[in-house]
């Protein structure tokens, strides 16, 4: 595996953290976080030089925003689920009109 795909896992899963640590400390709540992760999802998905993309790479730009928001919806108390568990779940919840 590429080592810059190795630092972007760890990276994710770091920003997880801060996400809950934010929820715990009461300085954000889980629904705040969940709001700002969608909206980057959406500006990300909305710029239109993603429109020369294919499929597949519109839905890696997205892929950030939606791993952290997936990290996000747990309990604030728990721990973070490892990376290839939340990268299973986002799988497991696409439309497979959208990957064939």
């Amino acid at each position: 595996m590429n080592t810059a795909n190795l630092q972007l896992e760890g990276l994710y899963l770091a920003i997880a953290a801060v996400n809950k640590a934010l929820v715990a400390k009461g300085v954000l709540t889980q629904k705040e976080i969940d709001t700002a992760l969608r909206t980057a999802e959406e500006t990300a998905m909305g710029d239109c030089h993603l429109e020369e993309l294919s499929l597949s790479n519109r839905e890696a730009v997205a892929f950030p925003a939606r791993l952290l928001a997936l990290a996000n919806s747990g309990a604030p108390e728990t721990e973070v689920p490892s990376f290839s568990e939340l990268a299973k779940m986002i799988g497991e919840t696409r439309d497979p009109v959208l990957d064939p």
